[in-house]
C-alpha cells in the first residue's frame, strides 16, 4: 500500500477526499494511513502538516484533529487522538495558515542557501525550520556585511516573482544536472529550481512563485562548528517579528527622548552614565562599610547586622568584623524582594550553620567554611528572632 501525495501535484491544495487504509493504536493515540493526502509528512527539515479528518457525511463535531504526520514505507501516517475505521471515506483539510508560513520560510531558505553557495562557495550543512524561526548552518565563515548582501539579493529574488519549479527529472537528465544536496541521491530525486538562484534536491512543498515568500529577514549570525549559524524568518513571520521590534524601538525612542535612528547612540550614552554611577555607588559603599566597621565592637561572639550596602561592600564589612575578632558575623541587606546575606567566621565551619538557617528562614545559598552567601525569604523580625534563639550578642546600632 502507498499514499498518493497530492501536495506534489499542487502545493496549494487545502482540502481532499480519501479512504482510510489502516489505523494503528499507539502510546498517545492513533496513526491513520490514507490512500491519498494533502498532508506533508515531516521531511527536508520541515515539520509534518496539521489539520483535520472528517468521516464522509459526518458533522464537524466528528472531526478528528491531525497533530502530526510522518512517512513510513510509502505510507503517510496521520497522528490523531481518535481512531478511524479502515475503509472509511474521509474528507481532509490541512491547517493552511501554518503550511503556507512554512512554505514561505522553506522557499526563502532555498534562495538564501543558493546565494551563499554561488557567491561564497559555502554549503548549507544544517537546516531547521521551526514554527518560531529557522536556522541554516553554513560550512564556512562569512562576515555580517556578506549576510546583508545576501539578504538584499534574496529580497530582490522575491521582487522578481520568479516561478518555483518542482520536478522529478529522469535518471539520464539527473546525471548531468548540477544541484545542491546533503545526501547522495540516485532515484526518485525531486529537484526544486528557482531560476538564477538555486537548484536543490528537496521533498517538501514550496510556494509557486517567489513573490509569495514576502519578506526575507536574516536576524543574526553566530560562529558554529567551524562555520556560521544564521537565524532567519520569511513571509508573515518576518513581518510579525519586524512589527514587534518596531514597537520596541518606538517605545525606547519615547523613553529616551531620542529619534528612532538615534536610539543606539542614546542607549550607549545611558550605559556609560550607568557605569559611572555604579562606580560612584561602589566607592560610597566601600566608604560606608569602612565607617560601619570602625564602629563595630571588637571580639563579639556574634554580630547580626542589617545594612543598605551592595554585595561587595557587605562582604567588606563582614571581613572587617571577622578581622576584629568577631566569632560569627551575619550581615543582611534588603534587595527589594528578599534579604541577601553574607556570613563570615574564622572560628567555626559555617556550612552546618547556614544549612540550619536556610531551613528555618526559607533560604538558599552556601559557600566555604569561612564565608557563606545567599538569601532568605523572611522578614527582619524573623531573622532577628532566629539569631536571638541561638544566644550571643547582637549589634543593630544605627540601622533602621
Amino acid at each position: 500500500m502507498t499514499t498518493e501525495r497530492i501536495y506534489y501535484q499542487d502545493s496549494h491544495a487545502v482540502e481532499f477526499e480519501a479512504r482510510v487504509l489502516a489505523c494503528e493504536s499507539r502510546k498517545e493515540g492513533f496513526r491513520v494511513a490514507l490512500d491519498r493526502t494533502c498532508f506533508f509528512p515531516e521531511g527536508g527539515g520541515q515539520f509534518g502538516d496539521q489539520g483535520v479528518l472528517l468521516p464522509a457525511g459526518a458533522g464537524e463535531e466528528k472531526a478528528v484533529s491531525v497533530e502530526d504526520t510522518h512517512e513510513q514505507v510509502g505510507l503517510v501516517w496521520h497522528y490523531t487522538r481518535q481512531p478511524l475505521e479502515p475503509g472509511t471515506a474521509v474528507w481532509g483539510r490541512i491547517d493552511w495558515e501554518l503550511r503556507f508560513a512554512r512554505m514561505q520560510c522553506h522557499t526563502g531558505e532555498h534562495i538564501v542557501s543558493g546565494l551563499f553557495h554561488t557567491l561564497y562557495g559555502l554549503n548549507n550543512v544544517g537546516f531547521h525550520l521551526g514554527d518560531q524561526e529557522m536556522t541554516i548552518d553554513l560550512s564556512g565563515p562569512v562576515t555580517w556585511e556578506d549576510v546583508k548582501r545576501v539578504q538584499r539579493l534574496a529580497n530582490g529574488a522575491v521582487a522578481e516573482d520568479l516561478p518555483v519549479r518542482c520536478e522529478f527529472p529522469a535518471a539520464e537528465e539527473l546525471a548531468h544536472l548540477e544541484y545542491r544536496s546533503k545526501l547522495d541521491l540516485t532515484e526518485n530525486v525531486r529537484i526544486v529550481t528557482i531560476p538564477g538562484y538555486d537548484v536543490c534536491a528537496c521533498c517538501a512543498p514550496h510556494v509557486k512563485r517567489t513573490g509569495e515568500i514576502g519578506l526575507i529577514h536574516l536576524i543574526s549570525m553566530q560562529n558554529w562548528k567551524g562555520g556560521v549559524r544564521i537565524r532567519m524568518l520569511c513571509g508573515s513571520r518576518a513581518v510579525e517579528d519586524l512589527m514587534g521590534k518596531q514597537e520596541s524601538v518606538t517605545a525606547i525612542s519615547g523613553l529616551l527622548s531620542a529619534r528612532q535612528e538615534e536610539v543606539t547612540a542614546a542607549v550607549r550614552r545611558l550605559c556609560e552614565e550607568l557605569e559611572r554611577e555604579k562606580a560612584r555607588a561602589a566607592a560610597l559603599g566601600r566608604m560606608a562599610a569602612q565607617a560601619r566597621a570602625d564602629a563595630l565592637p571588637a571580639g563579639a561572639e556574634q554580630l547580626v547586622l542589617f545594612e543598605e550596602l551592595d554585595t561587595a561592600s557587605l562582604r567588606a564589612l563582614v571581613n572587617a568584623a571577622v578581622a576584629k575578632g568577631t566569632g560569627v558575623c551575619a550581615a543582611y541587606a534588603w534587595d527589594g524582594a528578599k534579604f541577601q546575606y553574607i556570613l563570615g567566621s574564622q572560628r567555626q565551619d559555617l556550612r552546618p550553620l547556614v544549612k540550619e538557617m536556610n531551613a528555618a528562614l526559607n533560604g538558599r545559598g552556601g559557600g566555604s567554611a569561612g564565608m557563606v552567601q545567599g538569601s532568605v525569604q523572611a522578614g527582619r523580625a524573623e531573622i532577628e528572632a532566629w539569631w536571638a534563639g541561638r544566644g550571643g550578642a547582637r549589634e543593630n546600632v544605627n540601622n533602621p
